[in-house]
């Protein structure tokens, strides 16, 4: 069977590595906000180029504290909107509604199922105070037409990186493109921990020290407390993980790349639509490569009987959950919609081999 991710075989080619990064921490006898946080929050921000890089408990908890951080600042208040794309994964909305911020979704492209932005300008109002851009599957959502809507209206930029560590446009990492971003280093992401970790990145000196303070109860000194903060501190013991792993990042997202031309080059089903390669490869680290089907249940089904998992990302899109029936209530995206009964997510990693890779081709052929 080909693993949709084999988490445990890519971590296994930096055991020893792993291992002794892990032992170094406990020898310290420094758990929490030590020395990896530390130098993990430099590193990390020096391969993004950006000032700043905080470390957190995870993604989600990166994009409210990033929120939580512009209302602070006085830049965000209650029943302000925030414009995000309908397809997306919901820790972009919930970011924005646990902060009492209404979440405003745009449908997406079908070239690129990133929001889009001709659609964009339609939807902001006298509260549309930002946008939560989504780099979703690794590729960069930002063009010129985004670029002029966000400096027309003044909106503050959120980048949801969490899916594209490493992308590049115009010589500029994804991450240090916006006012702010966030970051996920869930196991399964293509720079990822041994759990939940996540992070900031900004330029903004102000934005970073009031969410560092934000992330440790609102506290810049012990036992005083500048804000209503809460605990979203990385541990020292994955930090020390993702130093091991982040100077690898770019020989694997080069993996990925890699898998990603042979997929599309070699896939010639008519039955099955394929993502395109941007004319800058670099702009796409291709955390999932998605294809579209019309028969995705025949294709999974047929998929999982010739040994290959695949996943669905996702299913169910935001403004039909349950949880957020009453906030979109009504509301119809049919580009997202119809995405999401025909996307289906194949096996791409670092670590599949080039025999898996010509079995997964071989079989969409004959489906």
């Amino acid at each position: 069977m080909i693993k949709f991710l084999d988490i445990k075989k890519i971590n296994d080619r930096q055991e020893k590595e792993i291992s002794q990064a892990i032992q170094r921490v406990l020898d310290s006898g420094w758990y929490v906000l030590g020395n990896e946080v530390a130098s993990f929050e430099r590193e990390f921000a020096e391969f993004h180029g950006v000032k700043y890089a905080l470390a957190t408990s995870n993604g989600l908890d990166a994009l409210k504290i990033i929120i939580r951080a512009y209302i602070e600042k006085g830049i965000f208040q209650e029943g302000d909107e925030i414009l995000v794309p309908a397809n997306t994964f919901i820790a972009s909305v919930l970011a924005i509604s646990d902060a009492k911020l209404k979440p405003v979704l745009v449908d997406i492209s079908e070239k690129d199922y990133l929001i889009d932005s001709s659609k964009i300008e339609a939807k902001i109002s006298s509260k549309t105070k930002g946008i939560m851009n989504v780099h979703l599957y690794g590729q960069i959502s930002y063009n010129e037409k985004l670029d002029q809507i966000i400096q027309k209206h003044q909106l503050i930029h959120i980048e949801d990186n969490a899916q594209a560590i490493g992308a590049n446009l115009n010589g500029k990492k994804s991450g240090n493109i916006g006012h702010a971003a966030a970051v996920s280093f869930y196991p399964g992401k293509n720079l990822g921990a041994l759990g939940d970790a996540g992070a900031i990145l900004t330029n903004d000196e102000a934005l970073y020290r009031i969410g560092k303070s934000l992330a440790n109860y609102g506290s810049e000194k012990k036992y005083s407390h500048d804000y209503q903060g809460f605990n979203n501190r990385m541990d020292e013991i994955q930090a020390a993980v993702l130093r091991v792993k982040l100077p690898k990042i770019n020989q694997d997202n080069q993996k990925r790349q890699a898998i990603a031309k042979k997929f599309v080059e070699g896939i010639s089903n008519p039955k099955i639509e394929l993502p395109k390669i941007p004319t800058d490869p670099s702009k796409h680290v291709w955390h999932l490569f998605v294809v579209r089907c019309k028969e995705r249940q025949k294709l999974q089904e047929y998929l999982q009987e010739n040994g290959i998992q695949s996943l669905i990302h996702y299913p169910i899109p935001v403004h039909q959950q349950k949880s957020y029936q009453s906030l979109f209530e009504g509301e119809k995206y049919p580009i997202t919609e119809q995405l999401s009964e025909e996307i289906l997510s194949i096996p791409i990693s670092p670590v599949l081999e080039d025999s898996e890779v010509e079995k997964i081709i071989n079989a969409l052929n004959k489906f």
